[in-house]
């Protein structure tokens, strides 16, 4: 199939490595980043589609369809039919579900290159949606909803999204609920394909050892074909939080599960890197004050971390520690103090530190060929544009240690705290503590 647009080329690409981009008459953006040193290959496609697209009444939906797609396709009726040639070959082929997009990926040798397009390709085309297949799948769904409750780590984590968007469909588990997935039947998957996974709102992102013009004489045949249509739009959040918020989940556990969270940026914030450093200098790594602090210095916690998630209009940075029920008190004070540290007291050595291991797990994530196939994919379907590495590493650079205190002070106040525990034991005045 013809070419809509010429391709583009950016050398600046990580440590001379190049992507292009081209797009198929039908829409599909097509992005190759080519690996020469690379014995793999990995396809990706990403979907704009996630939970946050879905009405209540089908709430869970999209993750219901990914499992579909690995369930046959008319050619391949059976998911063993499916999987068997790409694991035949030392292959894998896996998806996954998010708020925002849907994946659907296959790394193989960079000789089975066509195998993993044609596998791919029919999956997400000619899935059957078969109805056995659906109520079959949907005991699976259901005990993998069970399992994420039964484990109190995952349950809280669910509990905080629910109180940081609050009526919300980003508030909302990926999964579904019970209930909803209960009731999902047929039409409803196929209704929800037919409106989402359309050309223009696909992005076939590939890397590894395959040249531009090489991946783009096999993806069109596959591809080409695909319908266009309108995309999907979302409810878009806009955010309402005047001043801290708990919710409390008693249940027989063997230790109290905290999740502290501050609503944060939105992926095309210009402030996101900020925040990313941040988190790092509070929370990622054994090196970190939440770490040093909570684990090291006091004993609270084998389990303490944060986490930042960037979303289209919206993001959040979310503190979790696994702690005695008797010290939940202890442990939640002692967060605080080091979210409030943050707005006045970050050391030049501390932003040189978090800038040097930003960098540096960015260029060790950029030696695999998934990930610099999410690199691209990733960016150009949620952004329509592509940082490259090195454009990146410049804007960390220039993150000053005001910048960090600016957007602290922004962020880390009594308004915005959002607390989320799972304990064996009542706890009263929790709410009281969230003052910065």
């Amino acid at each position: 199939m013809p070419l809509k647009m010429a391709s583009m080329i950016s050398q600046d690409w990580f440590k001379g490595m190049q992507y292009q981009q081209s797009i198929l008459d039908n829409g599909i953006r097509v992005i190759t980043a080519t690996m020469p040193h690379a014995y793999s290959v990995c396809i990706s496609a990403f979907i704009g589609t996630g939970s946050r697209y879905e009405l209540d009444h089908e709430a869970g939906v999209s993750h219901f369809i990914e499992h579909l797609c690995f369930k046959g396709t008319r050619s391949r009726p059976s998911a063993k039919e499916l999987i068997e040639p790409i694991e035949g070959v030392g292959g894998i082929l896996n998806g996954g579900t998010d708020k925002e997009l849907t994946l659907y990926w296959c790394k193989t040798a960079r000789d089975h290159f066509a195998l993993a397009t044609e596998v791919l390709g029919d999956m997400l085309g000619n899935s059957k949606f078969d109805a056995f297949d659906l109520d079959k799948e949907r005991s699976v769904i259901i005990e993998e909803i069970n399992m994420s409750l039964d484990m109190p780590q995952q349950a809280v984590d669910i509990l905080i999204d629910q109180l940081v968007w609050s009526g919300h469909p980003m508030g909302r588990d990926v999964a579904g609920t019970k209930p909803t997935v209960s009731r999902l039947c047929r039409d409803d998957v196929v209704g929800y394909v037919n409106r989402h996974y359309r050309a223009g709102n696909t992005v076939i992102s590939i890397a590894g050892g395959i040249t531009h013009q090489e991946a783009l004489e096999i993806i069109n045949p596959v591809f080409g074909e695909w319908q266009n249509g309108p995309r999907q739009d979302f409810l878009p959040y806009t955010m309402v939080q005047s001043e801290p918020r708990l919710v409390f989940e008693q249940r027989k556990v063997e230790q109290a599960h905290i999740c502290l969270a501050v609503p944060g940026y939105s992926l095309s914030h210009p402030d996101r890197f900020v925040l990313d450093l941040l988190n790092v200098i509070l929370g990622e790594g054994m090196s970190s004050r939440l770490f040093v602090e909570i684990r090291e210095n006091r004993g609270l916690a084998y389990a303490i971390q944060s986490y930042v998630s960037h979303h289209l209009d919206t993001g959040c940075l979310t503190i979790y520690a696994g702690v005695d029920a008797s010290q939940i008190r202890t442990t939640i004070e002692a967060i605080l103090e080091q979210l409030a540290r943050l707005k006045h007291d970050i050391p030049e050595a501390d932003l040189c530190k978090a800038r040097e291991l930003s960098k540096g797990r960015l260029y060790l994530r950029m030696e695999d060929t998934r990930s610099v196939a999410g690199w691209s994919g990733g960016q150009e379907l949620m952004l329509g544009e592509i940082l490259t590495v090195d454009q990146v590493v410049a804007m960390l650079v220039d993150i000053t240690l005001d910048d960090l205190h600016r957007v602290a002070n922004e962020l880390f106040n009594s308004s915005n705290l959002n607390l989320a525990v799972i304990s064996p034991a009542e706890q009263d005045g929790l709410k009281d503590l969230l003052v910065l």
